[in-house]
């Protein structure tokens, strides 16, 4: 029978580690702590990464929020927006043909749609990350708790 390893993992720093979108550094979560770090993306840091990696069943590398799924978002939020116009003007924006500007600034005069917007993107990430936990057979301890009633 498996045993379950309590350990206290910061929702908050987790989801800053998902939400970050930098390339020169990745993040790790220490399965046997809890603690979240970063190792530097540089050859330097070469050595160390590859013990990170070779010991996988102790850290985990956490996945980047990349342009992909930035991407994905607005994509599923431009296809929902009921205003015409400035469904027009993020797919232009989108599509980067001119004039286009940064989505979040054209969002700004729009606060309602701006809302949703932040909305659908935490639930996006959020989902993003509860996937990712059950995938690494992390649980929160509200998950073990629940599955401790039905045992």
């Amino acid at each position: 029978m498996a045993t379950i390893h309590s350990v206290e993992i910061s929702w908050e720093d987790l989801l800053g580690a998902f939400t970050s979108g930098q390339l020169d550094k990745a993040n790790y979560l220490d399965r046997l702590t809890g603690e979240i770090f970063s190792v530097p993306s540089s050859p330097d840091s070469n050595d160390v990464r590859r013990q990170l990696q070779d010991n996988d069943e102790r850290f985990l590398e956490i996945p980047p929020f990349d342009y992909r799924s930035e991407r994905q978002i607005l994509t599923e939020f431009v296809v929902q927006i009921g205003d015409h116009e400035l469904r027009n003007l993020l797919q232009t924006s989108l599509a980067g043909k001119k004039p286009f500007g940064k989505i979040e600034d054209i969002l700004s005069f729009y606060p309602l749609e701006e809302e949703r917007f932040v909305l659908l993107k935490d639930r996006f990430l959020s989902n993003r990350l509860k996937t990712w936990m059950e995938e690494n057979n992390l649980f929160t301890a509200d998950a073990v708790l629940l599955g401790a009633k039905h045992a």
